[in-house]
């Protein structure tokens, strides 16, 4: 019954999660009724293959998702679609998992980055912006402000989608956890 359930997951969540990637990448948003449809979805299919205990769980990997990027959105360091796309993605996965997906995602995103900002020539204004962003993080006045929000840096910057990354380290562990890699 369980590989069952990874089946489903993988013909519902990776379409859906590709998509959210896709309008991330050319839209720099993740849209909600889109979130919302992954969120439900993967409620019933975890209440279909495991009942309540699914229904659990689901909540829990919701929650992990959600409170894990919670507080970068709270200091203007990414959208809420982001956000609520690891708490989607947290229902059809086991806390464990949602912080695995999220973690490999976070390396992604890391390495994406750091090429972006070599392939573009902007390194002095990443050094710059990052120096704005430890100010930002020593001061609890500005800490939750707009002051050193992702936006406010404009063009000595490129907004790296983070659904993108977020995608990749999803699709990375569901394949782990498929074939059986590490022990997943």
């Amino acid at each position: 019954m369980e590989m069952g359930f990874w089946y489903t997951t993988c013909a519902i969540l990776v379409p859906g999660i590709l998509l959210a990637s896709w309008i991330d990448y050319s839209q720099k948003r993740v849209p909600n009724w889109l979130n919302l449809a992954l969120i439900i979805l993967g409620f019933a299919v975890q209440g279909i293959y495991f009942g309540w205990s699914g229904i659990g769980n689901g909540a829990l990997g919701m929650l992990t998702g959600f409170g894990l990027l919670i507080v970068p959105w709270l200091m203007h360091g990414m959208g809420a679609g982001d956000v609520k796309l690891m708490a989607a993605i947290g229902v059809w996965f086991c806390p464990l998992l949602t912080f695995y997906s999220f973690a490999l995602g976070a390396v992604l995103g890391a390495v994406t980055a750091i090429l972006m900002i070599l392939s573009t020539g902007r390194m002095k204004a990443a050094c710059a912006n990052m120096g704005v962003i430890m100010t930002k993080c020593s001061n609890t006045q500005t800490m939750f402000s707009e002051f050193g929000s992702a936006k406010s840096f404009g063009n000595t910057s490129q907004l790296l989608p983070y659904g993108v990354p977020l995608t990749g380290g999803t699709l990375i562990i569901l394949a782990a956890k498929i074939f059986g890699w590490w022990g997943i």
